[in-house]
């Protein structure tokens, strides 16, 4: 199949998982009597590579350093959700959440209100361990591929109503490679020429097609089965003879 189809800029949004790096969810007194909760850590990791998967197989991809410049400059609106959806617990359009990129990669710091139900249930879901996963979405700008189509640079993103996320689960980019779901490989498979949509069909054909039957076993007439026995009993005596 030809790998260069991965060359075309995709046109929906795209999320990348990593393990917490630097994580931290600490309280403060907020001067008014209450507390304020901040969390902070990094949401992508620039210039480390890891494995992604698509229709044409594995690849290895590396978000580069200066990819989020741009898209911050123009102050992105971004929220800060869980696991990409729900309720709003900060977002840099109030001023509540700000991201910023340094020599690690996109960093997070958010100011949640720990009156909120939802900011308690992040608390506790990460005091127990169960969410220990960032993740952020968001859409290419700016790629460049390898000579063999085997790398991916990322150069430039647009965070601009995308997100950063704590995330639960576990499909993050340097174990498991992308997910993919029906609807977005029908609408990639409906970007590709029509070659390669045959290409695709008739791999996935093969994978999947029923096991060869094997041909039937001609039933042997009893009578010609001994004719046939007889004859090499005639022809081993033959040789035993002429010996």
């Amino acid at each position: 199949m030809d790998l260069s189809t991965r060359a075309e800029r995709p046109r929906t949004v795209e999320r990348r998982n990593m393990p917490f790096k630097a994580v931290e969810l600490r309280a403060a007194p907020s001067g008014d009597g209450g507390d304020r909760l901040t969390f902070t850590g990094y949401a992508c990791v620039t210039e480390a590579g890891y494995e992604m998967q698509d229709w044409l197989g594995p690849y290895t991809e590396v978000v580069r350093s200066g990819a989020f410049k741009k898209t911050l400059d123009e102050s992105a609106d971004v929220p800060f959700l869980i696991n990409h959806s729900g309720m709003t617990l900060a977002r840099t359009k109030s001023g509540t959440m700000r991201l910023s990129e340094d020599s690690t990669g996109l960093y997070t710091e958010a100011e949640l209100d720990p009156s909120s139900p939802h900011v308690q249930a992040l608390r506790s879901a990460m005091d127990r361990g169960d969410l220990d996963e960032m993740s952020f979405a968001f859409w290419v700008t700016r790629q460049q591929w390898s000579p063999d189509y085997e790398q991916r640079d990322i150069l430039e993103v647009n965070l601009n109503k995308g997100d950063v996320s704590v995330v639960n689960y576990g499909a993050n980019p340097n174990t498991a490679g992308a997910q993919l779901n029906a609807r977005d490989l029908a609408q990639l498979c409906g970007q590709m020429p029509e070659e390669e949509q045959r290409a695709v069909y008739e791999r996935l054909a093969a994978r999947f097609a029923p096991a060869a039957e094997k041909p039937p076993v001609e039933p042997v007439d009893a009578e010609h089965l001994a004719t046939v026995s007889d004859l090499d009993l005639y022809q081993r005596r033959a040789r035993s003879l002429s010996l």
